[in-house]
């Protein structure tokens, strides 16, 4: 009888212990903040650099912002500097929120024209992850099969099989580097490489600038591409396509056509589940979260101050 006892005693640690270990890897902090805080439905505040280096990366390794845009789609595209970057980030860490390094999201100077295009720089797809950035946004998405070919480019051929997306082809070996940006071994780097929120543990952003009167018409079409999670519509560049240079001291994102255009790619991002990067300051960000933008371009303090959001 005591044997039996000590025998269901043991099981029941063993459970315990199991469910213990399965609540730890449960909770795991996220290695991507800007994921974190959307999860938690925080909306978003980021800045921008271009040609940075190592300096700028512990520079930044502090800074209050949600994520780092690295700017390369008219910057210039240097990995060597992008590495140096990531890596400063890394040794003027951890950040004030605790995690190793702030979200990087890159641009590229490949454009979203067509499949043939984006697949014959897939490589520029991989190399900015191997360096170890946590995202990429895909400039002038005029075609959806440009932005799917970009999440193929980006996933393991182990990744899990998803509705709309052929295998991955992301190689062997572009996990070293990264892992040790990210602070994890090569085999959890693997794992957790992936798009978010098409599967539900990975830790990649992936957005599409719907930024000109072409990108416009398949707007639709290209927001439902699987493994994509935000987009804007990029009023800068859209302006030069429906009216050319602007007149100085005019609005022209005021006008009817920029205004529909907005709208457009705004309806068609929250069909599709994305997240919305708007532009945004301390006098309008109270307006665009209650519209439904989850991704800013400034008002932070206002607006996480309205969200609610303590800062460390």
């Amino acid at each position: 009888m005591k044997k039996l006892f000590l025998t269901i005693a043991l099981l029941a640690a063993l459970v315990c212990v199991r469910s213990v270990a399965q609540t730890a890897s449960d909770a795991a902090p996220r290695i991507n903040r800007a994921i974190e805080l959307l999860e938690a439905g925080q909306p978003i505040y980021y800045t921008q650099v271009a040609e940075a280096g190592y300096e700028d990366g512990v520079r930044l390794s502090r800074t209050d912002a949600d994520y780092i845009t690295y700017e390369m789609e008219h910057g210039a595209f240097n990995m060597s500097e992008l590495r140096a970057f990531m890596q400063g980030l890394v040794d003027g860490g951890p950040t004030p929120t605790g995690h190793r390094i702030p979200t990087v999201i890159a641009t590229l100077p490949v454009t979203g024209l067509d499949e043939a295009t984006m697949r014959a720089n897939a490589w520029l797809v991989q190399q900015v992850l191997a360096a170890g950035v946590h995202g990429i946004l895909l400039c002038h998405a005029r075609d959806p099969e440009a932005a799917r070919a970009m999440i193929e480019a980006s996933r393991y051929p182990f990744a899990p099989e998803a509705d709309g997306l052929d295998q991955g082809f992301r190689g062997a070996g572009s996990q070293g580097f990264a892992a040790r940006i990210w602070g994890v071994s090569g085999n959890e780097y693997l794992r957790r490489a992936d798009p978010w929120p098409l599967n539900p543990d990975g830790e990649l952003f992936f957005g599409v600038k719907i930024e000109d009167s072409y990108a416009l018409e398949n707007a639709e079409l290209t927001t439902q591409v699987p493994g994509l999670g935000f987009a804007e519509w990029g009023p800068s560049d859209m302006q030069l396509w429906l009216y050319g240079i602007p007149e100085p001291g005019v609005n022209t994102q005021a006008q009817p056509e920029m205004a529909a255009a907005r709208e457009r790619i705004f309806q068609a991002s929250r069909d599709a589940g994305l997240y919305f990067l708007n532009s945004c300051n301390d006098s309008n960000v109270v307006e665009m979260i209650d519209e439904g933008v989850m991704i800013c371009t400034g008002g932070a303090t206002v607006g996480r101050e309205y969200t609610g959001r303590e800062m460390p």
